[in-house]
Parts: C-alpha cells; sequence; structure tokens
C-alpha cells in the first residue's frame, strides 16, 4: 500500500494565514552555475527573519554514503555532526509579505513522493505559485548583459524567452515538481541566469542578482539588494582585473563578445538582408556549443 506523502514532513502548529503566498525552491546538487541559486537562497535568509515551518524526512530521501555529512572531531571525542536538513521557511519581504522558501539538499529517492508531499503543502496553504532557480553555463561574456530565461506550466508566465526548443536534458527535483503542480493545475515556474562558462566553477552574484530581479518582477516580493550589488560589483572588479592580466583569457572573451554580438545584431535583423533568414534558437545554441567545445579541446 501507497504511503501517505504527507508522512514525509512536519508541519509546524503555529503556521499563519499562507493564501496567496509564493513558494521559492532550491535543492543543492544539481546544476547551479556560478552558485548563482545558492547565493541567492543565502541572501534571501540574510537579510530576512526566517522560521522553519515545515521539515522533511530527510532520512528516507537520501544516501548518506553517496554524499556524506561532514562530523567534526575534536581532541577525543566527536563533537557535532552537520546534519543534512530538507525544509520550508517562512520570511517576510520588506513590506510584510509572507513568502515560502524550501531548501537542502537534492533527494537521492522517492522524488514523486516529494513532488505530491509539495504538492499537498500548496493546496493545504492556498499558495499561488511555486519558483525555481539556478545557473547554467552559456557560452556568453560577462561584459554584455547578463540573460535570465523563464519557463512555467502557463505561457502567461513567461517572462523571458528561452533559446532552446526541444532538448532533453538529466532530470531534477526542481523541474519534476514544476511539471507535477502543472498537471495538477497549479501554477509553477523556474528561472536559469546564463552564467559565462569560463565562471561556472566559481561564485558570480552578478547571476544571483539577476535571479533575483527575475523574481521580484514575476512575483511583486520586494527584497533589498544592496548586499548583492556590492558582492556583483566586487566579483566583477576582481574579474576584470582577471582578464587584463591574462592576453589568453582576453582573448577568449573577446571571441565571445564578437560572436554574442553577432548573434544579438542577426536577431534584431541589423545585418541580415530582407531575404535571408534569421538564425534559428536551435542553430544559435549549436554555435555556442561548437565554440565551448572549441574551447574546451584548446584547454
Amino acid at each position: 500500500m501507497a504511503l501517505d506523502p504527507e508522512d514525509l514532513f512536519e508541519v509546524d502548529s503555529d503556521v499563519p494565514d499562507l493564501s496567496g503566498a509564493v513558494l521559492l525552491h532550491h535543492f543543492s546538487g544539481f546544476m547551479d552555475a556560478g552558485a548563482a541559486g545558492a547565493v541567492l537562497v543565502a541572501h534571501l535568509l540574510e537579510v530576512h527573519e526566517h522560521r522553519v515551518i515545515a521539515r522533511f524526512d530527510i532520512d528516507d530521501l537520501i544516501d548518506y554514503r553517496a554524499r556524506r555529512p561532514t562530523m567534526t572531531y575534536a581532541t577525543d571525542r566527536w563533537e557535532d555532526y552537520d546534519a543534512p536538513e530538507l525544509v520550508v521557511h517562512l520570511l517576510h519581504d520588506a513590506v510584510g509579505t509572507p513568502f515560502l522558501l524550501m531548501t537542502g539538499p537534492e533527494p537521492d529517492r522517492r522524488w514523486e513522493a516529494v513532488a505530491e508531499a509539495v504538492r499537498a503543502l500548496v493546496e493545504r496553504w492556498g499558495l499561488r505559485l511555486a519558483i525555481s532557480f539556478h545557473g547554467i553555463p552559456m557560452g556568453v561574456p560577462h561584459t554584455r548583459k547578463l540573460s535570465v530565461i523563464s519557463h512555467a506550466t502557463r505561457p502567461e508566465l513567461i517572462t523571458e524567452s528561452s533559446p532552446f526548443s526541444r532538448v532533453q536534458v538529466p532530470g531534477n527535483l526542481s523541474a519534476l515538481l514544476e511539471l507535477r503542480l502543472g498537471q495538477a493545475g497549479h501554477d509553477a515556474m523556474g528561472f536559469a541566469a546564463y552564467v559565462p562558462h569560463y565562471l561556472a566553477q566559481g561564485t558570480y552574484p552578478a547571476a544571483a542578482l539577476g535571479l533575483l530581479q527575475a523574481l521580484t518582477k514575476s512575483t511583486g516580493l520586494v527584497v533589498q539588494a544592496a548586499a548583492l550589488n556590492e558582492a556583483a560589483q566586487r566579483t566583477d572588479a576582481e574579474i576584470a582585473r582577471q582578464v587584463a592580466e591574462s592576453s589568453e583569457v582576453a582573448q577568449v572573451v573577446e571571441a565571445l563578445e564578437r560572436q554574442y554580438d553577432a548573434f544579438t545584431e542577426a536577431s534584431e535583423n541589423l545585418l541580415v538582408a530582407e531575404d535571408e533568414p534569421l538564425p534559428t534558437a536551435d542553430e544559435i545554441g549549436a554555435e555556442f556549443e561548437r565554440f565551448l567545445a572549441e574551447q574546451q579541446r584548446d584547454h
């Protein structure tokens, strides 16, 4: 007999009325170029008071041997255990509007059950929208405007179109959650920030800032961004310094700039003759992939 999905979590006894609130969710373990999603999670928890109102039974969801939690040994004893948590935080924005943030490691097991459990919480609390967010590596230069694309269960929710038409990618819980909520008649969407592939392994606050701007535009939430702005400015200055000190890196960035500008101009029909077809989204994506592959072979 199938277990009740609500057996997967415990809810605080003192939860206020959340009708019409937004649920943000980000799980560690899947793609997050530039740590864009992780940085945004940390920022939200840093600038807003928060408390846990729902906690998932993590013991039933993760493989400890695949990603062993950290333990601290002090001289002659075990002092601490960094227990993983999958929880839902209650926060309030700058004007007092409540919203939720679900964070923790992406479960190794029972994705469908977790999706059903989240759906149960959405319906229990009367939430109006669920949103995921993360960074993806792309062949774009850091010197151009950062792009954030969106996908959603309804076309009306889309804010920025994607250059991809139809692709198959490794599954992840956030994507499955969006799919299942949409199939159940609930609004759900996600944002992905383009992170220059040469910065994907580090921390790129500009991408987190782009995600935050997209989130606030779609939800109406008011979130202070000063700390993220400062972090982005510091990181951008450091990137500029490193590029200036390396002719090899500068050449890569300049090549990306030329290719990016060519695609942008073509899409705006500035350099294309009237009878010449514009490149499709698939062709643009293929060119970016080709360039990235060439860079990987060269290095």
